[in-house]
């Protein structure tokens, strides 16, 4: 079975081969955000059969920018955080139109919803069709903070409040910039909480991720959807295809730039099996680190870049073993003296640095096997988390060898080990195998 692994700030929950981890149940938070999804859509789809489409050529319009954002799908790079950017921000200008080619509109909060469901699932028939439908939680988090957006928006608009209040000027700018901002956090919290019931991550570490994202993707995706609802406000619904182009051709922009990163990464993992080929290590023994490294990483509350770091540097940790004339038993380097830790170490990082890859990888991998309160961070889960595949034995290890090799990490916590990086490996074990 897989424990989950984050590369950065692409996929967050690609699985590796690990210690007999196994995938968590949908917890009870996840269950509450699904029917809460679900209820205000039924709510939503019963208001408009009850009362109808107001100002159905809007409605109509919206829908199928938005289908088509869902269909543009095909383009997007799987676990991004916004996989349909063009169907968001097509979502959110729906949720803040209040004038149409200077008509004012008066299709309420419930129907927003109805659309953007309708939209999003015509735009979904062809994935679900190829088994690649959209992720539940994904089409959850769109239901629920368009939601949010088109009540703090739509009854003060209808009942002309917003008008009164703040007219058309600074002030109505100013609160659409709030409404975006908190809807933005919405989604953020969101995001993060689904994560943390998923993974049994700590929700610090994963809500500052999701709050980074807003200055990338986020903050495009609402900037993109207020502009667009003033544009039709001003120009009417020939605007929409005006947005539809440009957006379309940054979202394949963005493919081929993301398809770079992970050529990049691919390259790393390639040269990381460079020992398993040559036999100086067992099979899957860098990936098992790797993505123990990356769990006991965010149990300690590491986030972004820090933990593609971590990532990187559990990957390339053995190879100054390719430098050896008689391989390790087992590759086992954590049975090996101190003094030979560190000379393998210091060959590993001489090898990283000919590899263009950031020095700060060859500096985790060099100081690897130093005493742990010289080290960085990185380096002491990198070791601990080495440690404890080689006296687990691999991915064959049960519950009981997984204790057994704990126990061992946790006698050497006075002087080879940090306490705190084995505590945090003990709850990341304790998760995937109970």
């Amino acid at each position: 079975m897989g424990l989950p692994i984050s590369y950065g700030q692409g996929d967050r929950s690609a699985p590796v081969e690990s210690h007999g981890a196994r995938a968590r149940r949908p917890s009870g938070v996840v269950r509450a955000v699904h029917v809460a999804a679900v209820a205000v859509t039924v709510a939503a789809l019963t208001w408009v059969v009850a009362h109808g489409v107001a100002q159905p050529g809007n409605a109509l319009a919206f829908g199928v920018f938005i289908a088509v954002g869902e269909l543009a799908r095909w383009w997007a790079v799987p676990g991004e955080r916004e996989p349909a950017p063009l169907g968001a921000a097509g979502a959110l200008a729906y949720a803040l139109l209040g004038e149409c080619a200077g008509e004012p509109t008066g299709h309420g909060a419930f129907q927003v919803v109805a659309v953007v469901v309708a939209g999003a699932l015509v735009g979904a028939v062809p994935h679900v069709a190829r088994g690649q439908g959209p992720a539940l939680d994904h089409v959850a988090r769109r239901v629920l903070t368009v939601g949010f957006a088109a009540v703090c928006f739509q009854p003060l608009h209808v009942s002309g409040e917003l008008d009164l209040r703040l007219g058309q000027g600074p002030g109505y700018a100013l609160f659409l910039l709030v409404l975006l901002v908190l809807t933005a956090l919405c989604d953020a919290v969101l995001a993060a909480a689904l994560l943390r019931a998923r993974t049994g991550h700590p929700f610090r570490p994963l809500l500052r991720d999701e709050l980074r994202a807003l200055l990338g993707i986020g903050s495009a995706v609402c900037a993109t959807g207020a502009v667009m609802a003033l544009a039709v406000a001003v120009a009417g619904l020939w605007a929409l295809p005006v947005f539809c182009i440009p957006l379309l051709l940054t979202q394949l922009s963005f493919r081929r730039y993301a398809a770079v990163r992970a050529t990049y990464r691919q390259t790393i993992a390639s040269l990381a099996r460079a020992t398993e080929v040559a036999g100086y290590t067992r099979p899957g023994h860098a990936h098992r680190v790797a993505a123990l490294s990356m769990a006991v990483g965010r149990e300690m509350g590491l986030c972004g870049p820090d933990l593609t770091l971590l990532e990187h540097a559990a990957l390339m940790h053995d190879i100054g073993q390719l430098s050896l004339v008689d391989p390790v038993p087992e590759g086992a380097t954590s049975s090996l003296p101190a003094a030979e830790q560190r000379r393998i170490a210091l060959l590993g990082g001489a090898v990283v640095r000919q590899t263009g890859v950031p020095a700060a990888v060859a500096v985790v991998v060099e100081q690897q096997a130093d005493p742990y309160r010289d080290q960085p961070l990185a380096a002491r889960i990198v070791r601990v988390a080495n440690a404890y595949d080689d006296l687990a034995g691999g991915s064959g290890a049960g519950a009981g060898g997984a204790l057994t090799a704990l126990e061992r990490l946790r006698l050497g916590t006075g002087c080879d080990y940090q306490p705190e990086v084995v505590e945090a490996l003990a709850r990341v074990l304790k998760r995937v195998l109970v």
